[in-house]
């Protein structure tokens, strides 16, 4: 039986061993990025310096919570790519993969560089290797120039270009949380393909998920529909009490069943899934294959 627990509060001042009891698996780092944002309980407009000693204690705290082989992703914006390399280097993690976010459909123009499309996610480990890792495989449409259809899918890499991002306004569809008036109840809210592909990559069922700067609680979100435990910190009230909402009353644009197809091809899916929706994407991978062979 697996559990989520969602803390309302400063996560520097709740990650510790006794607000988390038991080890963290897998940590989803999604920061306010320094931006200037009006964010009502935190400061968006700190000096550099400041900023990335927060997030090198954050990464430290995250750091002795976290099972040996644990890991951690932390998103951030491409220009602090350095930064964020630095920071999990002198907090001990042990980096692993750089994953290229492509967005799909928000590029930001500029007028003496080239435009920017992309945010980076930093995967790192606690020691060499990492406890869990599986080889997921997707099967996306292919290249205009590619002839011969895949009769396997392929695995994921580290750029992730199929994934989209919650654009502005209702651009970003059923999934965004909105307020009576029609409005986003949350600008940064996460799509859920983006921690489901996180999650299964890097967990098994029964494993604990944190998220220390929780906006929404997507990551809870799905992890709980993964059968892995759960622990959201959020430092707004508001958002402490969507995250509590979102996990009690499903809603069906939460529902991860809608994502099971893409990951039919990956190896012993049923397992890494921990869902009763995988008997129906078996059905479907069995039918893909009678295809492939000509039945």
């Amino acid at each position: 039986m697996t559990n989520f627990k969602v803390l309302q509060g400063n996560c520097l001042e709740l990650l510790d061993k006794k607000s988390i009891k038991g080890e963290i698996d897998l940590t989803f780092l999604d920061p306010p990025f320094n931006q200037s944002k009006d964010y009502e309980f935190f400061d968006d407009d700190l000096p550099d310096e400041k900023y990335w000693q927060l997030m090198t204690e954050v990464c430290s705290k995250v750091f002795q919570l976290t099972s040996a082989g644990g890991c951690i992703y932390f998103m951030q914006r491409e220009k602090n790519t350095e930064n964020v390399l630095k920071c999990l280097r002198e907090s001990g993690w042990t980096f692993q993969s750089l994953i290229i976010w492509k967005k799909k459909t928000s590029a930001v123009p500029q007028s003496v560089r080239f435009g920017k499309q992309f945010q980076i996610i930093a995967f790192a480990t606690k020691g060499e290797r990492t406890r869990v890792f599986n080889r997921l495989r997707i099967d996306p449409p292919l290249p205009a120039n590619y002839k011969v259809e895949r009769e396997n899918g392929t695995y994921v890499t580290d750029v992730w270009d199929d994934i989209r991002e919650m654009t502005s306004g209702y651009l970003a569809g059923d999934e965004a949380i909105r307020i009576e008036s029609g409005e986003r109840f949350h600008k940064q809210q996460s799509p859920i393909a983006l921690l489901l592909r996180i999650i299964l990559s890097s967990t098994k069922v029964g494993d604990t998920v944190l998220d220390p700067f929780s906006g929404t609680g997507t990551t809870s979100v799905v992890a709980h529909q993964l059968k892995r435990n759960s622990v959201a910190i959020e430092i707004d009230p508001k958002n402490a009490k969507c995250i509590e909402e979102r996990l009690t009353n499903l809603r069906d644009a939460d529902d991860v069943g809608k994502c099971y197809k893409e990951y039919v091809c990956t190896d012993e899916l049923e397992g890494i899934w921990g869902s009763v929706v995988a008997n129906v994407g078996r059905k479907k991978k069995e039918k893909n294959l009678e295809l492939f062979a000509g039945k």
